[in-house]
């Protein structure tokens, strides 16, 4: 199976701070692949490099085939991305939502139109296509949310932290689609999680960063042998530790602070 990401011994500094330190892991087409670490470890940064929102520091990036460095705007076309955080305009509906999605990817308007169709039909919201997405529950939102970020027909599929807060029917209900969708049209998943027992049952390998540095890869059930445990859960302590992390708190700090230093011309 050929791999859609190639990342080889990518680095991101911020200042003296090195938040990704040598990291080299590859994903192959049509898996679901689990980006797992504690808070600080790593996961976002190394996200915002693989959609070309973050520049590395060192080291190479491949999509689909094209060169994060050299060829950005096909890196850019061949990935959809859900946030952490909410990212839809409330005040439009799903549908005008969906539209303006198209409209900035270049989606032709016949294809654009029978794509959001297709999509919002499988996501269980055409009927409510004409609603403002402020009426939307947390799952319907992430539901939407989805199917926007599918309709360019990327070759993968960023998902961060993608059911952060909803209820264990929803959340079922969410794997379902994507599980599906990855099987009827090859996309390539590769998502960040919490929930060490959603990682287990829906990624077909696993790569665990912690403190910068990918520390395990594998099956769950590779992981779970190698630690002698048996559960992802436990696999994941006994590699990265029990202490309790700071919600991103050093990584973002050092973002901040080289932020400040970089607009000051302190680069």
């Amino acid at each position: 199976m050929d791999n859609i990401i190639e990342v080889q011994h990518l680095v991101k500094k911020f200042g003296d701070f090195t938040a990704v330190d040598d990291i080299s892991f590859d994903v192959k087409k049509g898996e679901i692949f689990a980006f797992l670490g504690p808070n600080g470890a790593g996961k976002s940064t190394t996200i915002k490099m693989l959609t070309t929102i973050l520049n590395p520091t060192g080291g190479d990036i491949k999509l689909n085939g094209h060169d994060a460095k050299n060829d950005a705007d096909a890196v850019r076309r061949s990935f959809g991305i859900v946030f952490q955080d909410p990212s839809l305009d409330d005040d439009l509906t799903a549908l005008e939502n969906m539209d303006l999605h198209g409209v900035l990817y270049g989606v032709p308007r016949k294809i654009r139109k029978e794509r959001i169709e297709q999509l919002l039909s499988f996501v269980e919201l055409w009927d409510r296509r004409d609603s403002q997405v402020k009426e939307f529950s947390g799952g319907m939102k992430r539901r939407l949310e989805i199917a926007r970020g599918l309709l360019h027909h990327p070759a993968v599929l960023f998902l961060d932290e993608p059911t952060l807060g909803l209820d264990p029917q929803t959340r079922n209900h969410m794997w379902s689609y994507l599980q599906d969708l990855n099987e009827k049209e090859g996309v390539t998943v590769f998502f960040t999680t919490h929930y060490m027992e959603e990682a287990e049952r829906i990624a077909q390998r696993i790569a665990i960063i912690d403190h910068g540095k990918i520390v395990a890869s594998g099956t769950a059930a590779e992981l779970k042998s190698r630690t002698k445990t048996n559960s992802l859960e436990d696999a994941f302590l006994k590699l990265t530790g029990t202490v309790i992390r700071d919600e991103d708190a050093s990584t973002t700090d050092k973002m901040r602070a080289h932020g400040r230093m970089w607009r000051g011309g302190r680069r």
